[in-house]
């Protein structure tokens, strides 16, 4: 109920700004509001620890773990160059958000090969064009009783073929304050943990992997000690 508020009082400057693809940087500065809106709406307040902080002018590849319908609203909230996400194409079936969603980003059927092969030659492209973007490697939301589920290999080839670093962020409480099934989450403090980027060096498979081993290991060490604060917090 609270996104679709926030919508109707931000509907003319997003849909204005919508109509075009040149103008979605302007889309992207109203879209940054109304995830603030959203989350504060909702009663709960991001909170960002930066271990490196991104170069307002480079382009880089955002990589989350996903558990939460708030994901999507922490990586705007936190992030602000410029970015797309990628995503499945059945985000497209919500009201409202899903117009927006398809009308800005880039979306994927998971269920096919010509999609994903698809997606990435469009995702290529906007890199060229200087737009950063947001993948979640896990190629969806994983079963509530799995911290971090493998990771695909799609970002991680992008970054390697385009030299685009990797941003690792770990968001190690979304889960628990808003997730996926309606009869749970509590209002609170959101983290958002900003890794340490991880930059290319070659352009080779053994690179693909190696980013993608990293990214992996560093956004599960970090969701374990998330949940040790948590357990240590109870007791």
């Amino acid at each position: 109920m609270g996104v679709a508020v926030v919508i109707l009082v931000l509907y003319p400057f997003i849909f204005i700004t919508s109509l075009k693809t040149e103008w979605y940087p302007r889309f992207f500065v109203f879209a940054r509001i109304w995830a603030w809106m959203v989350l504060i709406w909702s009663g709960l307040w991001p909170k960002v620890r930066w271990e490196e902080r991104p170069d307002p002018d480079r382009v880089y590849i955002i990589c989350a773990n996903h558990t939460s319908m708030m994901d999507i609203m922490m990586t705007l909230a936190v992030f602000p160059n410029c970015f797309l996400f990628i995503g499945k194409k059945e985000l497209t079936k919500l009201p409202l958000f899903g117009y927006f969603y398809r009308k800005t980003n880039l979306l994927v059927d998971r269920s096919s090969l010509r999609s994903r092969r698809d997606v990435f030659d469009r995702a290529a492209r906007k890199v060229d064009e200087g737009l950063g973007l947001c993948i979640y490697p896990e190629g969806g939301v994983p079963k509530e009783d799995v911290l971090l589920a493998p990771f695909k290999n799609g970002a991680f080839k992008l970054s390697v073929e385009k030299s685009v670093p990797i941003i690792p962020v770990a968001y190690p409480d979304n889960k628990r304050h808003f997730p996926f099934s309606f009869t749970k989450g509590y209002p609170g403090v959101c983290r958002a943990i900003v890794h340490p980027f991880l930059v290319p060096r070659e352009k080779t498979e053994a690179e693909i992997f190696r980013l993608k081993e990293s990214c992996y290991d560093t956004l599960l060490q970090s969701l374990q000690e998330g949940e040790e604060v948590k357990m240590a917090f109870k007791s």
